[in-house]
């Protein structure tokens, strides 16, 4: 810590009385100069001294809402599940329990099923967290209508014409299934290596039937948190329902959908409760309207053969080199 400068010495004068009266005026004059000197000198270091007062009283005004911070409880993620006439029944992430607890009835105006909260060491909700802050939206890019067209794509024309049967026809023109009396394929799956061309195929079917394109990859599918990643999952289903027509893409989807293997490690279990909820949306999603799921992955080899049974990718399509 830097000492702070000591005061100049202050002038002081002398005066012989029997001094002649011009020397006296010359002494005057030299002592008035030596007192504007130690002034100005005074005044610099009341500057320094000023500016050295409003940093350290930023520093304390900062470190007094530090230990307000640290002093105050945390609050908890949650999600507001039903609202009941006696209270909100809320389940809190990464633990998954759920409680009826009580919300201010200003908070309840606003307060819609499904909302994520911020809730207090007795579970009371203390504030609706904004949209921002969704995981889905952090998680999944939604795109209306992408700009990608088949004339974007060269050398794949086979599978133009594949994902166009499976996926494109269903939505523009269901009836013709209905009458034959046959279900359209539920879902695509698009293998092959990587920067072939599986996303933009993907884009140029949304693109094609004027359908909202939701993207996510795999990978945020695998999450830390018990629960978390079948959330994201329902979240993803839900997205699609509310923004029908609608194309799901999963790309990596063998990040979640591996062979199952028997470890017993947190991690590998929290991946296959994902997978499994993945495959009950699937199971449902003939009910689910106009949305169609495609899917990509450069591994084919490693992806569970339960992903790949009738009702859930019912078409496979290489998407090989040029």
């Amino acid at each position: 810590m830097s000492r702070s400068p000591s005061l100049p010495e202050r002038p002081r004068l002398d005066l012989d009385p029997d001094m002649p009266p011009e020397e006296r005026l010359d002494a005057l004059r030299e002592h008035f100069a030596e007192v504007v000197e130690v002034n100005e000198k005074l005044e610099s270091q009341l500057d320094a001294a000023s500016e050295r007062q409003r940093v350290l009283t930023g520093k304390v005004d900062a470190l007094e809402r530090e230990n307000k911070t640290l002093k105050s409880s945390s609050l908890y993620i949650a999600t507001a599940e039903e609202i009941l006439e006696d209270g909100v029944v809320v389940k809190q992430h990464g633990n998954n329990q759920e409680v009826l607890t009580e919300v201010s009835s200003s908070i309840r105006e606003d307060l819609e099923a499904g909302d994520r909260v911020a809730i207090n060491d007795s579970f009371a909700v203390q504030t609706i967290l904004d949209q921002e802050t969704d995981s889905r939206a952090q998680a999944m890019q939604v795109e209306r209508s992408p700009d990608v067209t088949y004339d974007d794509i060269g050398g794949l024309d086979d599978q133009i014409r594949e994902v166009c049967e499976a996926v494109e026809q269903p939505l523009i023109d269901p009836e013709q299934f209905d009458a034959v009396g046959i279900e359209p394929p539920s879902g695509v799956l698009l293998h092959g290596p990587p920067g072939t061309g599986k996303t933009m195929l993907a884009r140029a079917v949304a693109n094609q039937t004027d359908a909202t394109f939701i993207k996510m990859a795999g990978s945020e599918l695998v999450q830390k948190f018990i629960g978390e990643g079948a959330r994201l999952v329902r979240d993803l289903f839900e997205l699609a329902s509310e923004h029908e027509p609608s194309v799901i893409f999963i790309d990596e989807i063998d990040a979640i959908a591996a062979k199952r293997t028997e470890s017993k490690t947190s991690g590998d279990a929290e991946v296959q409760r994902t997978m499994m909820q993945l495959l009950s949306e699937m199971d449902g999603f003939e009910d689910r309207g106009d949305i169609r799921i495609i899917a990509a992955t450069n591994r084919f080899d490693m992806l569970d053969r339960a992903i790949l049974r009738p009702g859930r990718f019912d078409r496979l399509i290489e998407v090989p080199k040029p």
